[in-house]
């Protein structure tokens, strides 16, 4: 039994999909099914890392800023607060501090204008994904194929970049959004999505993916390729047309920018490390 949770498809694919499955449909009545994506990135860092604070890593903040999102996510979903501009600039305003905090150690060890460039660009880059996803926050399609593209793109990304950790979080980032999304389409009504669902999966998966930029090899042109995802998802579809329709459409825009920046990665380092 050990041997199987320890094999990386049940890790980073079969796991958090099957959690994230039970969490949406709990969650439903409660209008938090987007915490599906916290229970998904939650139960594979217990299987392959665990929860710790000592020594306090990027890696390990990465995990605690993510449970903090998804707690933070709780009331401004149940709240429903506006979406204006200043609340979600105050949120990326947020997600960008928190990313130059994750990685302020290895920040460190550079030269100061190099050690500035880097930080600026993971701060832009998370703030960004927050800023953007929070746009789809009230359409559930579109955070739903936005997010699984986001965590699949990210996770591949890093695995090819040498990092089989940091590729683990974002698949599970992946796994939980098809989760939420299978939710969605089975029932053929919309499921509660929220911020309990846009910013988890963008803060996350944004931290993963600059992580991977500073310590691995996930070349930091693949960035602005991901970054495209949220804006795939917000591309116009007839909304006339089934579920299953528009979310295949909004799935063959948004996993083509993950394929680009999964494909930039290739070039540079080949097959993933398994």
């Amino acid at each position: 039994m050990q041997e199987l949770l320890n094999h990386p498809a049940i890790q980073g694919g079969l796991a958090p999909f099957v959690v994230a499955l039970l969490v949406a449909i709990f969650l439903r009545r409660l209008r938090l099914s987007g915490l599906a994506i916290v229970a998904g990135f939650a139960v594979t860092v217990f299987l392959v890392s665990g929860f710790a604070f000592e020594p306090l890593t990027s890696t390990r903040k990465i995990i605690w800023l993510g449970l903090v999102s998804g707690l933070l996510s709780i009331p401004l979903s149940l709240a429903n607060w506006p979406s204006s501009r200043s609340v979600v600039l105050m949120l990326a305003a947020i997600a960008a501090a928190a990313a130059v905090w994750m990685g302020a150690r290895i920040l460190q060890q550079h030269p100061a204008v190099e050690a500035a460039q880097w930080g600026m660009g993971c701060a832009l880059y998370v703030g960004w994904l927050v800023y953007r996803m929070d746009a789809l926050r009230d359409s559930p399609v579109r955070a739903a194929t936005a997010g699984l593209a986001l965590g699949l793109g990210t996770g591949a990304a890093a695995l090819i970049g040498a990092s089989a950790l940091l590729g683990l979080y974002g698949l599970s980032l992946g796994a939980a959004a098809a989760a939420y999304l299978l939710i969605l389409l089975a029932g053929n009504r919309p499921l509660p999505c929220g911020r309990s669902f846009t910013l988890p999966i963008a803060f996350i998966a944004g931290l993963v993916a600059c992580l991977a930029v500073l310590t691995a090899q996930l070349p930091w042109y693949a960035l602005p390729v991901l970054a495209v995802i949220p804006i795939a998802g917000s591309l116009p579809v007839p909304v006339k047309n089934s579920l299953w329709l528009q979310s295949a459409l909004l799935l063959t825009a948004t996993l083509a920018c993950a394929a680009g920046a999964v494909y930039l990665t290739w070039r540079i380092n080949g097959a993933p490390p398994l």
